[in-house]
């Protein structure tokens, strides 16, 4: 009888720590986003510039051969930020930041900035547990994220990792500067469910 290859293990990963995976982290994106390879080239910097935000947190999957097929990172969100400010505009145009009715989002935020999982090694609920690990112990309200639209009757992997975990919508069909797609914008409180 032939052993089961051993599964990745999650690992924390230290701002130093990512910059010596920061080649294998940025394959792992590129591979799971469907990016054209010079796109790793491009984010490296931005990358690095994240790893020095307040609350940034990051854990990755290693393979038995100590490479990394897994990253997941984020940091505490706020006001002056590029991805805050988007999602603020987007809302506004919407009217939702008039809508008392509806949570702050924005208040009180862990961004989830990063979650991918190398395409070979998805499919066993890998990135769900790299999203636990990384959200332990975080003390933000809520924690939000952004993820390409899908095709309606297809969501992806990621669309039913972030549904089976509770997440709303916090803003749908939302276009970035700079970056014609839709994206959605999902949040949830915290913490999360347990397993």
């Amino acid at each position: 009888m032939t052993a089961a290859p051993a599964r990745p293990r999650l690992v924390p990963l230290s701002s130093v720590e990512l910059a010596d995976h920061l080649g294998e982290a940025l394959d792992v994106y590129v591979a799971a986003m469907g990016y054209p390879p010079g796109t790793a080239r491009q984010r490296r910097t931005l990358w690095l510039e994240h790893s020095r935000r307040p609350g940034w947190r990051a854990t990755g999957l290693m393979d038995p051969a100590g490479h990394l097929v897994g990253i997941a990172y984020g940091y505490t969100g706020g006001p002056g930020q590029w991805w805050f400010e988007e999602v603020r505009r987007g809302l506004a145009a919407r009217g939702a930041a008039r809508d008392h009715g509806s949570p702050d989002w924005l208040g009180d935020y862990f961004e989830l900035t990063e979650l991918h999982v190398r395409p070979d090694a998805q499919g066993s609920r890998l990135g769900e547990g790299m999203l636990r690990a990384l959200l332990e112990g975080v003390r933000h309200e809520r924690v939000l994220l952004s993820t390409p639209e899908y095709a309606p009757r297809a969501p992806g992997r990621a669309w039913r990792l972030y549904r089976r975990l509770g997440f709303d919508d916090v803003l749908r069909d939302h276009r970035f500067t700079g970056d014609s797609r839709p994206f959605a914008v999902l949040g949830r409180t915290l913490p999360l469910p347990p397993a």
